[in-house]
């Protein structure tokens, strides 16, 4: 066998971003063969996933997100990986995108049925198989942590960094409007609204919070007549819901849409919300 090249060691650095050593053994292997020395690398990921390597902490992540208004599909999920240079990785980012799609058109019962399936976009592969390709090419654990999906209209942002992103599914007679969603769901990122509708409140929430506000009330205006205390007390209350539940939030962007309730902004659009995820890496739903 002719001796490998610097050339073609650069050439499959630059395809892998593997190291230098590493490019110029599977080029060896491969008999200076540029896909099969590609190929080589990406089994040993599989090599390296049941290894004890593949057991190091998967501290840092990303989060990708698919929506298709046409389709009436969307899903949002969280792949993690081991350090802050990967989240950005171009292979990293594509995949977490690749994952968001198939998950939104197959519907997986679940992260481990998810992994078994054949990947959408490419059929002679399953998703464990491309979480291999990308562990073999960069030589960092990774896993897939979790995902939902929604099954309607909905709307998508993913922050620039990859570290937090949400889905919204709407519904009604109106047109979903692509950037609209995408403003309500940035919106959802930056003010981290608990729940979605105020009659969706769980009874014991509810209470407590109405409990509370009257008890401010009580102590901020002792001596006025209870019809005032009673007011004051649902002013409280209602600045909460402002402040914890989507539809009562004045939607974030103002100087795009004026001074309105996100609630109000989806009416006037002719649509109702469905259901919100907001997923965080490395925290809990």
């Amino acid at each position: 066998m002719s001796a490998i090249s610097a050339t073609a060691v650069r050439d499959l650095r630059d395809r892998t971003d593997m190291p230098m050593m590493k490019c110029k053994a599977a080029l060896e292997k491969a008999g200076g063969d540029m896909d099969k020395a590609i190929l080589i690398l990406r089994e040993e990921g599989g090599k390296f996933l049941s290894s004890d390597k593949g057991a190091r902490d998967t501290a840092e992540g990303r989060i990708a997100a698919y929506t298709d208004i046409p389709g009436k599909v969307g899903a949002i999920v969280e792949i993690r990986c081991e350090s802050p240079s990967v989240v950005k990785n171009d292979r990293f980012v594509a995949l977490g995108n690749d994952f968001a799609k198939h998950i939104a058109i197959k519907n997986p019962a679940n992260v481990d049925a998810f992994l078994a399936e054949t990947n959408i976009d490419d059929p002679t592969k399953t998703n464990q198989q491309k979480l291999e390709d990308i562990v073999g090419l960069i030589r960092e654990n990774m896993r897939v942590a979790r995902f939902a999906r929604v099954g309607g209209a909905s709307g998508s942002y993913v922050h620039h960094d990859g570290t937090v992103g949400v889905i919204i599914e709407v519904k009604g007679e109106g047109t979903p409007d692509p950037e609209m969603l995408k403003d309500i769901c940035a919106h959802v990122v930056a003010l981290r609204p608990g729940y979605l509708k105020a009659d969706e409140l769980p009874a014991d929430i509810r209470d407590r919070e109405k409990a509370f506000a009257k008890q401010q009330a009580e102590q901020g205006a002792a001596g006025k007549p209870a019809n005032v205390i009673e007011k004051i007390a649902e002013g409280k209350f209602n600045t909460w819901l402002a402040e914890n539940v989507l539809l009562d939030q004045p939607i974030a962007n103002q100087a795009k849409y004026g001074k309105k309730t996100v609630g109000q902004l989806l009416a006037e659009a002719k649509l109702e919300a469905v259901k919100f995820v907001r997923l965080k890496v490395g925290e809990a739903n």
